[in-house]
């Protein structure tokens, strides 16, 4: 309980009006001074201690994106209404929902929670999968699955090891509590990430079209909920210190608390808040993430064109010494702020109550415009809800192109030794395979529930997850993401678009039709020129490239100031892809499971080898220009994928990315322990290339696919129909301990030991996998 002392301390709104000079730690919090100026010319005098508090947090670069707004725009720009026929809800919402057929929607999103995971990696994890499902929640939808996208430093390093378990940890611990699968995601090693790991969670959720939820407080009257967890002390200022700062080279200069996340009571809130749909007692809801009580009060009165008055003393608290501040900025986890309409309450503080969820209104919706807070009777805030949480700085950062990048660009991987005798050959192709980036990541994806829910269709390690929507008809989804911070390192625009062909192409090789996009942006500090350049090239990247592939942006996420001291990381824009399948019976698994199947490359191979998993492995090489992006070839490849799957000519598709055809090749015979035999004059011959380049360019729009015999002539037919390039490269071949990877005239690699080298790497370092 708060006590009366605590109440008269409170920073009222009369009091600021009296006391115009008092000294307040707005940079403390963040923000600038043309900032707080600017807040005080928008209030006409200085902002209560409540006020600063809202407005540093939601005027942070996490929860306002002030140096992003102007490119984010071209994602609306750049679209046509075949991009919009399928989209019901688009970016400003919490998450973007699309119509998957049948009366089904799907919502996705991805976001980081990159600084907190350094700090504390198990709970910053945690937390970033909890924020992302509330996204989903209060969309109405219910949460089916999670994946993660994952940036690590280098795996030798002594601290490399603590991040990995943590965030690893965080990540499986509350997933798996709450029942979700992890069906897919991503890790890499990279020095580049040493002191500023990136953690980055998906969600996706299901929901009818008649049970979508905004986040609009309208309607005069109707009751401002509090539910869910009580609000602590974790997280407070989470979002304008932690997450749009930078690291020095010691680490954080500033440290505050890390949110702290329970699955279980987030468990129970999503079927809390699933029966209250059913029944139509919200009127409109926000989950509580960034910002808080800040983020949900303002955003919901912003959106709904109305105003809203709050008792902020009617909060439940795990900690009674909290100041009226610290409770608008908590980040207490599993908090959601629900609008209710009077003669719903009861009902509504009925179903709570049955899940056992505590329960405060807080307040109610006005008609005049306004956000007004008080506490203990004495009004703290009085603001325009669009001035927090619309309308805040705009900034025009200055652009730089990178001194640097001209001689990066032109110390291109052509130049490297490529080698020409198989000997050679099998030993870059077994490093490449046992290279931390492309080795087996069972060591981690075991800690995962893939299966829970029995709706999976695909999940690790196929080329994306997949999720049965109706057990009826058999509707689902596929998801993939994808990033490549060495592609974009050395060309941002190519680089996004990269991340998006692949992520497009392994939606494809699934038998799903792609369908939109989520993002979640990550780069250094906006206040370097030169990394916004690299930020304006990706955004336009991503716009062109969804405007060419016609899928529009959902929503996302941008995350900047990922760096320690003044060195950035890799820009590194994680794509997420998803597409529907209309039954998932007759999904496309990513390696064959039977011998004497022919083996077919689709696409064409050139030398494009810089910025490639074989440079780096092999030469610790990062140069030249990335591989080309053709978005017309990528849908020519997915429309042809979808009509052989439709007519049942190929039984396994898996595309070619980073590692090339080798790392392909290892995946496909891994996969099912079904050996092959593969030849590689054909490509040599027609595409003019090398055994070398052959094997570990990695040219887009390029997939590998088995093909039973009898089907052979059908599918040759097809592809040369539809004018796509078609080489039989191999065949099917062995199973059990006799079964191998022969690369006819070069060299031999049993299966066995392929599997051996892939899954060493990991345990080696982080200690035994857990097996089932």
């Amino acid at each position: 309980m708060t006590t009366p002392t605590q109440a008269s301390v409170a920073d009222t709104v009369d009091n600021a009006k009296a006391t115009p000079d008092k000294e307040q730690p707005f940079a403390a919090l963040g923000l600038k001074p043309d900032e707080y100026a600017e807040i005080k010319s928008i209030l006409g005098r200085r902002p209560t201690s409540g006020e600063l508090a809202m407005y540093s947090v939601m005027w942070s670069e996490h929860c306002s994106y002030k140096s992003s707004k102007i490119y984010l725009k071209r994602f609306g720009q750049k679209v046509t209404d075949e991009m919009k026929a399928r989209l019901m809800v688009g970016m400003g919402q919490n998450a973007g929902v699309v119509d998957i057929g049948e009366g089904w929607a799907v919502t996705f999103k991805v976001e980081s929670h990159n600084h907190p995971s350094y700090i504390e990696p198990f709970q910053g994890a945690a937390t970033g999968v909890g924020g992302i499902v509330r996204d989903i929640i209060s969309m109405g939808a219910r949460p089916v699955a999670v994946m993660d996208q994952l940036r690590f430093g280098a795996i030798d390093d002594p601290d490399t090891a603590r991040v990995v378990h943590g965030v690893v940890g965080g990540i499986s611990f509350y997933g798996n509590c709450l029942g979700l699968p992890n069906i897919g995601g991503e890790t890499v090693f990279d020095p580049v990430y040493q002191g500023n790991p990136l953690v980055n969670a998906l969600a996706v959720g299901v929901l009818r079209h008649e049970d979508l939820k905004l986040a609009n407080a309208s309607g005069a009257g109707n009751k401002v909920v509090l539910f869910g967890a009580r609000t602590g002390g974790d997280g407070i200022g989470g979002a304008s210190i932690l997450a749009s700062d930078t690291f020095d080279e010691g680490g954080p200069t500033k440290r505050p608390a890390v949110q702290v996340g329970d699955p279980f009571a987030e468990k129970v809130l999503i079927e809390c808040c699933l029966e209250l749909y059913r029944d139509e007692l919200v009127e409109a809801i926000q989950d509580l993430g960034a910002a808080g009580i800040s983020c949900a009060t303002s955003e919901l009165a912003a959106n709904g064109g109305s105003g809203m008055r709050v008792d902020l003393e009617n909060v439940l608290l795990r900690d009674p010494t909290l100041t009226p501040e610290e409770i608008l900025m908590s980040e207490s986890q599993e908090r959601m702020m629900a609008i209710v309409a009077p003669d719903k309450l009861a009902a509504f503080e009925a179903v709570t109550k049955k899940w056992d969820v505590e329960t405060s209104v807080l307040g109610e919706v006005t008609g005049d415009g306004r956000l007004q807070i008080f506490w203990h009777g004495e009004q703290i805030v009085d603001v325009d809800p669009s001035t927090v949480a619309v309308d805040g700085p705009v900034y025009e950062r200055p652009i730089a192109y990178p001194a640097w990048l001209d001689a990066l660009q032109q110390d291109a991987a052509s130049a490297l030794p490529r080698p020409t005798d198989g000997a050679a050959l099998r030993d870059q192709f077994l490093r490449l395979i046992a290279s931390p980036n492309q080795a087996d990541v069972s060591w981690i994806t075991n800690q995962y529930d893939y299966y829970v829910g029995g709706n999976t269709a695909l999940a690790f390690p196929d080329n994306a997850g997949m999720i049965r929507v109706d057990e009826q008809s058999g509707l689902g989804f596929a998801i993939a993401t994808d990033a490549n911070g060495r592609y974009c390192q050395l060309d941002p625009y190519a680089g996004a678009q990269l991340a998006l062909a692949e992520a497009y192409r392994n939606v494809a090789v699934t038998g799903a039709v792609p369908a939109a996009v989520t993002d979640c942006l990550n780069f250094g500090s906006p206040e370097n020129p030169e990394v916004m350049w690299q930020f304006s090239q990706a955004v336009d990247g991503l716009a062109d490239g969804c405007l060419e592939l016609a899928i529009p942006v959902t929503g996302g996420n941008v995350s900047f100031y990922n760096q320690t001291g003044d060195v950035p990381i890799h820009p590194t824009p994680v794509v997420g892809v998803m597409g529907i399948i209309d039954d998932v019976a007759h999904r496309i698994p990513s390696g064959w499971q039977d011998e004497g199947e022919n083996i077919y490359l689709l696409g064409v191979t050139a030398t494009e080898l810089s910025g490639s998993a074989w440079a780096a492995t092999v030469h610790d090489h990062l140069g030249g220009r990335p591989p080309a992006v053709d978005f017309d070839a990528e849908r020519r490849l997915a429309d042809l994928i979808h009509a052989a799957n439709d007519q049942n000519l190929v039984s396994s598709a898996h595309d070619l990315s980073e590692g090339g055809l080798a790392q392909t090749l290892a995946d496909g015979v891994r996969r099912f322990g079904i050996g092959a035999r593969v030849w590689l004059d054909e490509i040599v011959d027609r595409d003019g290339v090398d055994a070398a380049s052959a094997l570990f360019s990695e040219t887009t729009a390029r997939a590998i696919v088995t093909v039973r015999r009898e089907d052979d002539v059908k599918f040759r037919g097809l592809c040369e129909g539809r004018g796509y390039p078609v080489l039989r490269i191999g065949v099917t071949d062995g199973s059990g301990p006799d079964a191998a990877l022969e690369v006819q005239g070069l060299f031999t690699v049993p299966v066995a030991e392929l599997d051996d080298r892939a899954r060493a790497t990991l345990p080696a370092v982080f200690g035994p996998t857990v097996t089932e």
